[in-house]
């Protein structure tokens, strides 16, 4: 079983290196400002051997988006969760992780696709599971079911 990493103890150590970036932490996750998170995760895959992304994924809470991310230690078997949240409803996008794992790709693309957050700099942004044209993203909690599609 994997051991979760302390937040707490990661969250010090990202706050020398980036103040401001953290925006708190449980017993579980790892709060990051959303214009840090590319950077914030550069540092956990090499300072924490944070080598492998397990999960992308989004969630829409109606006063803003989370993104979440499920990352593991394979050399060390410790694991952390990192969220970031995203106040525009209308364009929200976030930097990707895809040059710090490749993993994001398919992974990014399919949150795209499915809550329309946008992940500048990855290299094939475009939808994954629902056709180039498909009006909405349905996972949003203000997609209106359209019949005619």
């Amino acid at each position: 079983m994997t051991i979760p990493f302390k937040p707490q103890e990661i969250a010090s150590q990202l706050l020398n290196k980036f103040p401001d970036s953290v925006t708190g932490t449980d017993d579980v996750c790892l709060w990051v400002k959303s214009e840090n998170i590319a950077q914030v995760c550069g540092v956990l895959k090499t300072e924490w051997s944070l080598d492998f992304l397990v999960a992308v994924t989004g969630v829409d809470l109606i006063e803003y988006f989370e993104v979440v991310y499920h990352l593991n230690s394979i050399s060390r078997n410790r694991s952390l969760v990192v969220k970031t949240r995203l106040y525009d409803r209308t364009a929200p996008s976030l930097a990707s992780v895809y040059g710090v794992w490749q993993g994001a790709d398919l992974q990014e693309r399919e949150v795209w696709d499915l809550f329309g957050i946008t992940f500048e700099g990855h290299p094939n942004h475009k939808r994954i599971m629902l056709w180039e044209g498909f009006p909405g993203h349905p996972h949003r909690k203000d997609f209106e079911d359209v019949v005619n599609y």
